[in-house]
């Protein structure tokens, strides 16, 4: 018991801990930012240099964000080059873009030369086509020629996000010559830990570990340590394809191979979590019925009033046309309801459930496709237990609401039973269809994201609104 306690003791401590360093923090980027006001820049660099390159990122960022690009430029000189580089990459790319805007030729080329290929790649990709030939004209022919194979990539595709540096051993080396190599070539690449085996030229036979090898007697051919039930990716594979590898196998770095099955390149995990960012985001976006037009990576701050209104008008125009047919079904039970005044009340509760029913559900289906808890041969199986959930959850709102109608409002027996046996009806319906769209859509080879929330809560109060009169006019004779 004592262990536990303790346990529990030491993960307060590392809680408390980040959270000091994290306000310790903010108050050093206050204090920097003050110097930078006195033009105490030395100061300033000495406290930056205090960080890591990670964060001495964010303060560049907190720079850009207070000051003009001169000041941030000047802290970004100060830094030892070997920091300045691993700093650059760090960075987002605008931010990335200003920086170089503001330095010099040789300045740019110094960075291209010390990034790590994957980075310069990402770099290139988002600055102006002039920068990028000024720079490739500075570049070896041979890197360059890399380069622009690379750049050539879909920009969603795995080769847009691989690495060409990698360890490579040749199936017919011994245990003692594949650690010279990696000796050799380790620190150039992106891991050590996995190494990829070749035939010959390019073709991937295999993969073999760092331990394997290290384990193993210096005269042992890599061919005989190598496994070939390897996993892979297609240089064309759709970049979110190759997130859901990651997360289900949960590698470090997968080996990218064309067609032919040559090797020419891998991905790491750092790179493709970057990309995982991106797809939630995206998701999120298309759930909430936002549409990026520019297709941009701008944070939320950094995205004009005007782009954000553009962004979010579609759906809403469509809702707009959505909701007239909800409108008409109102309209035509307008006399009825005059009978039954109090019935309108009940209108937006019943709406309501309906819509927040229906989004719960689809939210939990879009999450199980997306993570490969549920699939399209799970339907029937979705739809029973959707059904059961809405069955339960409508008799617990329904008998909630009843007491609500009946006593405290002070309603008759039908009108009450109208009320309740409505939202029992609404909310399985509402269960159901939320269930079933996010399938259907994935069914048409479409992302189910696309089926924003607001669309199902306002296919929900159409139908609502209909079940809700169908039971007036069964137990009132509207």
């Amino acid at each position: 018991m004592t262990d536990i306690f303790e346990t529990k003791d030491e993960v307060l401590e590392e809680v408390m801990d980040i959270e000091a360093k994290n306000q310790q923090f903010d108050e050093d980027v206050d204090i920097i930012k003050e110097l930078l006001e006195e033009g105490s820049y030395f100061k300033a660099r000495d406290l930056i240099l205090s960080y890591n390159e990670v964060d001495i990122g964010e303060i560049i960022e907190e720079i850009l964000v207070d000051f003009s690009v001169d000041k941030a430029v000047i802290i970004f000189r100060m830094l030892p080059k070997d920091v300045s580089v691993e700093v650059f990459s760090y960075l987002p790319g605008d931010d990335q873009v200003k920086i170089i805007n503001a330095i010099t030729d040789r300045e740019i080329q110094y960075i291209m030369e010390e990034m790590d290929f994957d980075d310069k790649i990402d770099v290139l990709e988002e600055l102006p086509a002039n920068i990028v030939d000024k720079i490739l004209d500075k570049t070896p022919k041979e890197e360059r020629k890399l380069i622009n194979v690379f750049l050539n990539y879909p920009e969603d595709c795995a080769g847009s996000l691989m690495t060409p540096n990698y360890i490579s051993l040749q199936e017919t080396m011994t245990v003692q010559e594949a650690l010279e190599h990696i000796k050799k070539m380790g620190m150039d690449s992106e891991t050590v830990y996995t190494c990829y085996v070749k035939h010959g030229g390019r073709e991937l036979k295999g993969i073999v570990s760092l331990s394997a090898l290290v384990i193993s007697e210096p005269d042992v051919l890599v061919s005989d340590l190598m496994h070939t039930d390897y996993v892979y990716i297609n240089v064309y594979d759709d970049q979110e394809a190759v997130a859901e590898v990651f997360r289900k196998y949960g590698f470090i770095a997968l080996p990218v191979v064309d067609n032919e099955n040559r090797l020419v390149g891998i991905v790491t995990v750092d790179d493709i979590m970057e990309v995982m960012e991106e797809e939630a985001t995206e998701d999120i976006e298309r759930m909430a019925g936002i549409i990026d037009f520019e297709d941009n990576d701008k944070d939320y701050l950094d995205t004009t009033v005007w782009q954000h209104a553009i962004n979010r008008l579609p759906w809403l125009l469509i809702l707009m046309v959505a909701y007239i047919f909800t409108g008409m079904i109102i309209t035509s039970f307008e006399d009825k309801l005059s009978e039954v005044i109090c019935l309108v009340a009940y209108m937006p509760l019943l709406m309501g459930t309906g819509g927040n029913t229906g989004s719960q559900a689809s939210t939990l289906i879009i999450r199980g496709l997306a993570t490969d808890e549920v699939d399209l041969s799970d339907t029937l199986k979705i739809l029973w237990k959707e059904m059961r959930i809405g069955a339960l959850l409508g008799v617990l709102l329904s008998a909630f609401n009843f007491l609500r109608v009946y006593f405290l409002d002070g309603n008759g027996l039908l009108v009450s039973l109208t009320v309740c046996l409505a939202m029992l009806a609404i909310v399985i319906f509402a269960k159901m269809l939320g269930s079933m769209i996010p399938l259907f859509v994935k069914k048409v080879k479409l992302d189910p994201a696309l089926i924003a929330n607001p669309t199902i809560s306002s296919i929900s109060d159409a139908v609502a609104l209909s079940i809700y009169f169908v039971m007036a006019h069964i137990f009132m004779g509207l």
